[in-house]
């Protein structure tokens, strides 16, 4: 394995913590201006359609795949800016 990958995975674990706690984020704040609700049903919500669930699955895995795509994607970019190395 090379040294700037095994130097890379603490700022990875970190970088991702961050890109779920923003990915958390932007997914309410959609929610909230696509259905005007203010909380997203749970799987189990029997007071909630299957179609509102299933839009609400989507809509998060979407925005947290695209959310974490992009942090690791900077994150992996800024590290080759620095040390002239990409930690992939």
């Amino acid at each position: 394995m090379k040294a700037s990958r095994i130097a890379y995975k603490p700022v990875g674990l970190a970088l991702g913590a961050v890109s779920g706690m923003v990915a958390g984020a932007l997914f309410k704040k959609t929610w909230k201006v696509v259905v005007r609700d203010e909380d997203a049903p749970d799987a189990t919500d029997e007071h909630r359609a299957w179609s509102e669930v299933l839009l609400a699955a989507t809509l998060q895995g979407a925005i947290f795949a695209a959310t974490k795509a992009t942090v690791d994607r900077a994150g992996a970019t800024a590290v080759r800016r620095l040390t002239g190395t990409w930690p992939g």
